[in-house]
């Protein structure tokens, strides 16, 4: 049986969309608010919403929320060019792959971490939801990188703890089309889901605290190699707070960068890649530390770039 919640719209969700203001009523994800608003779940003013109708103070809202959500099934998949950076009791690390996600959901069918180390015979906690079990840090499809996941039921909540309290150093190099000046500096610029597209995301008043730490390492042709550390972690916020710098990254139209560079460079995603990763071990307290390579296809680009 469904949980049926009815309630009036306070007046600090005023001009929220009806999915963001479901989430934070009620406490559930936004991606499940957006799913229960979809599947006509919701009733606000005696009408079913659109996802980006906004909410005014006032409103009866009803809500429907499932008891039962069913489980993304997590697919045994061998995910080529994956490698299995470290492995032990508690912990693997992952050199993840462009192309590669790094659990199932919805509209996916592509390869998956959790997927390839359910292939590769190598056993994740039930820590967390059935299809993100482990994890607890996430890059993009079309970001590369280290990731690490939990492996033991002890290290998913300590690990967790550590990334959201910020104890883990994230390093990443990407390439930005133009020159920085400064060449080393700091972007503080909250980040939240832009107005206009569900997909995207924007520096915005109202979005999220984030702060990008960078330094150039290198200049090249048209662009510089930078070493990124990110004191938070928004979703796609080195690549926003590039784009609001008027530098975005190599191959991300998306985020304004130039299609026609991408393509003689022959890059096909943007150049991010997740370098080094470093944390307190969750079981042992030792801090350790691991470092990634760049992947064949950001290498070559780089050398274009370098040669001109």
């Amino acid at each position: 049986m469904n949980d049926v919640r009815t309630v009036p719209v306070p007046d600090g969700l005023a001009g929220e969309r009806v999915d963001v203001g479901i989430a934070r009523l009620f406490g559930i994800s936004r991606t499940r608010a957006a799913e229960i608003v979809m599947a006509g779940g919701v009733d606000l003013d005696g009408a079913a919403p659109a996802r980006s109708t906004r909410l005014e103070p006032g409103m009866m809202l009803t809500v429907e929320i499932p008891t039962e959500r069913p489980a993304v099934e997590v697919r045994p998949m061998i995910a080529p060019g994956m490698e299995l950076v470290h492995e032990d009791a508690d912990i693997v690390v992952v050199d993840k792959p462009v192309g590669v996600a790094a659990h199932p959901s919805a509209g996916w069918d592509g390869p998956t971490v959790l997927g390839h180390l359910a292939a590769a015979g190598v056993s994740i906690t039930a820590g967390g939801p059935p299809e993100r079990r482990g994890i607890v840090s996430r890059l993009d499809v079309g970001t590369s990188g280290l990731m690490v996941i939990a492996k033991s039921e002890r290290a998913y909540p300590v690990l967790k703890a550590a990334f959201s309290e910020r104890r883990v150093d994230k390093i990443y190099h990407a390439v930005a089309q133009g020159h920085l000046d400064p060449a080393e500096g700091t972007i503080e610029a909250p980040i939240g889901r832009s107005p206009h597209y569900d997909y995207k995301y924007a520096v915005m008043s109202t979005g999220k605290h984030a702060v990008t730490r960078y330094t150039v390492t290198e200049q090249l042709h048209g662009a510089d190699l930078l070493r990124i550390k990110l004191e938070t972690g928004r979703t796609h916020q080195i690549r926003v707070h590039m784009s609001a710098m008027r530098h975005p990254l190599v191959g991300d139209p998306l985020y304004g960068a130039d299609p026609t560079l991408a393509e003689r460079l022959g890059l096909a995603r943007q150049w991010l890649h997740a370098m080094e990763l470093s944390f307190e071990h969750p079981t042992r307290g030792e801090r350790v530390s691991f470092t990634s390579h760049h992947p064949a296809d950001l290498h070559r680009a780089l050398e274009a770039l370098r040669e001109g």
